[in-house]
């Protein structure tokens, strides 16, 4: 039997239910740094859990992407393993579907390593976010290290692993998509004309007054979808997720069973890992939107239709 209405905190389980899943999913709080440091002018330099992570995909990236290619080119081709190969397939792929239909054949070789680099990083630190990490190192400092409270091991357990669920990173990937648009109208156009090409020419001028506040607001909203789809993509499934699971302890509680509990289990732990399997397609898809939608906007400025 489980408790009717309180556990060992003293609140319900449906009370706990959403303090748990938001922890679950946002960023370690200040007060559980990985790494704490001083602040420095009003700012907080601390490490926290999805800094921790950016850090370890960017090394996943070198050691899985970079590194590869490198020796590969290094030997003038003559050492091309398996990896390198798909890998080539991947940039091919980003190059000839994504880049150049966007951008045009005199500029893909200049914004191609930008929507790569989108991709592999996207794709890296949304696939991260699936695997189990940190409830592997909770479970094994439970049962085995029994660490205090305030060790730098349950200080990891704080927060989500998927760093691409945090707003602030995606609006900062989001902010290099707004300056890559604005770079790439320059470059082509030069910095006057560049605004110029934001509202089309030939017009009434009191068209004018509603038309460019509009563009303008537009130049903002790009990025700002950018930021919302792909954290509120990788934030919802695991949401779904977590909810699906807490159901066995929600209804058991209410039934005071800890049978129904179980037999909920049957229903909610499937299709929990269904959404699971639905994720790892999320995974992908998310990496490939945000590229392919950043290609749109950058091929927008450079090949300016009206």
């Amino acid at each position: 039997m489980v408790a009717a209405n309180t556990s060992n905190t003293g609140q319900s389980v449906l009370e706990q239910v959403g303090p748990n899943i938001i922890h679950h999913v946002s960023n370690s709080s200040k007060e559980h740094p990985i790494i704490k440091i001083p602040e420095l002018f009003g700012i907080d330099f601390s490490v926290t859990k999805h800094v921790l992570m950016l850090w370890i995909v960017a090394i996943i990236v070198s050691f899985v992407i970079i590194f590869p290619l490198r020796k590969y080119l290094s030997s003038n081709g003559k050492v091309k393993s398996k990896w390198v190969t798909l890998i080539e397939y991947i940039v091919e792929f980003v190059k000839d579907s994504i880049s150049r239909p966007n951008v045009g054949q005199n500029w893909v070789m200049t914004w191609t390593p930008l929507f790569l680099t989108f991709f592999f990083f996207i794709l890296f630190a949304n696939g991260i976010g699936m695997v189990p990490i940190f409830d592997t190192i909770g479970l094994l400092d439970r049962f085995i290290f029994k660490t205090d409270s305030h060790s730098t091991i349950n200080n990891m357990l704080h927060g989500g692993v998927t760093a691409t669920g945090n707003f602030n990173v995606t609006a900062g990937l989001a902010a290099v998509t707004f300056f890559s648009i604005i770079i790439a109208g320059v470059k082509k156009y030069g910095f006057i004309k560049h605004w110029k090409n934001l509202v089309p020419h030939g017009l009434a001028w009191p068209v004018y007054i509603i038309l460019i506040p509009i563009e303008v607001m537009g130049l903002f909203v790009k990025p700002f979808a950018l930021t919302m789809r792909l954290a509120a993509n990788m934030t919802g499934g695991h949401i779904a997720i977590l909810a699906l699971l807490s159901l066995m302890a929600i209804i058991g509680e209410m039934f005071s069973s800890t049978a129904i509990g179980i037999g909920v289990g049957f229903i909610s732990v499937p299709m929990a890992a269904a959404i699971y399997g639905l994720e790892i397609i999320v995974v992908l898809v998310q990496a490939y939107v945000f590229t392919l939608l950043t290609a749109v906007f950058v091929g927008m400025a450079i090949n300016v239709h009206h």
